[in-house]
């Protein structure tokens, strides 16, 4: 059997082919035009199911999962990303049934993101065998998902877990989602490289001014990028305490492109937790890195194609759209 899955983010579009132990057999890639129309956006996943159907593993396809970035209607099959404006209510299940290659009578299943990540973690991850966690997604934007009483928990439309906006700060910047002080505009790739500039931070010559760059800078002790990476792990670490006071956690397992940074940023976010986490019943909680890394969101789209699709083994409930 091959599990197909897209994974859908404010940077990427990413494609994977994947066997029933959870292997990618073949990736595809494309810069996602967060900026560009809702038809040049449907013309980078076309791109991407063209590379993955081009593949022989194709022919075995049995189903086919998608990850995408929120907020998400997984009972209407729709998406409306915070960071992807040309998406509202946009009818992304139906685009990509309508694929050319894809087999007549196979309807993908849609997942938010950070759930699809929070599926792989606990199928194969850092949370497997973990009854109840946090799993986050520090990217472009931040997401997560829950793992409660040993189960996927993706509440009523798919959304439960949706850390990224929680209001950590009633006085705070204004975030694209309308709210303001949400844990996105202080914790998100974006928001680390932004404050880090308005401070007065510059990338090394040649650089783009990203999170990646300055995570280099704190890494050599630039106190203003050491900074951006503490006001970013103070935010996530407010928020996860919040959220273990409601649920009390065993766990949280944080992936995505800036958790890629290591200690820069658990070791604030960590610090921080400590002094957000007073209570007997939410302390020590250990944070701990995605064991797999930045595949988590395709093992986990997969994994909830699968799961929809009556397919044994995923160890997750995660499903979306099942109805024609």
């Amino acid at each position: 059997m091959v599990y197909g899955a897209l994974d859908i983010g404010g940077t990427k579009i990413a494609g994977a082919l994947v066997d029933a132990d959870g292997h990618l057999l073949a990736r595809a890639r494309r810069p996602t035009p967060a900026r560009g129309t809702a038809e040049e956006l449907t013309a980078a996943v076309s791109a991407v199911l063209d590379d993955l159907a081009a593949r022989p593993e194709w022919a075995a396809l049995s189903c086919f999962g998608i990850g995408s970035a929120g907020p998400v209607d997984t009972v209407a099959g729709t998406v409306s990303p915070v960071n992807i404006p040309a998406w509202r209510s946009f009818p992304l299940v139906d685009r990509v049934r309508a694929h050319a290659a894809m087999p007549a009578g196979m309807l993908p299943v849609l997942v938010g993101d950070a759930v699809a990540m929070t599926a792989a973690e606990h199928w194969l991850g850092a949370a497997r065998g973990v009854d109840n966690a946090l799993c986050m997604v520090v990217s472009t934007g931040v997401g997560g998902g829950l793992i409660l009483g040993g189960a996927l928990h993706t509440g009523t439309s798919g959304n439960a877990g949706h850390i990224g906006h929680i209001t950590v700060d009633m006085d705070g910047p204004l975030c694209p989602c309308g709210a303001r002080g949400c844990v996105e505009r202080f914790a998100s790739g974006t928001a680390i490289a932004a404050h880090a500039l308005e401070s007065g931070w510059t990338p090394a010559a040649g650089a783009s001014a990203t999170a990646e760059a300055v995570e280099v800078s704190a890494r050599a002790g630039d106190p203003r990028a050491l900074a951006a990476f503490d006001r970013a792990g103070r935010a996530l670490a407010a928020a996860i305490a919040a959220t273990t006071a409601l649920v009390e956690l065993d766990l949280v397992v944080v992936g995505g492109g800036v958790a890629q940074s290591g200690e820069t940023l658990f070791g604030p976010l960590r610090r921080h937790l400590a002094s957000y986490a007073v209570l007997d019943f939410t302390r020590g909680v250990p944070v701990v890195p995605a064991g797999l890394r930045l595949d988590a969101g395709l093992i986990g789209a997969a994994a909830a194609g699968a799961a929809a699709a009556g397919l044994s083994g995923t160890g997750t409930g995660a499903t979306g759209r099942t109805t024609a």
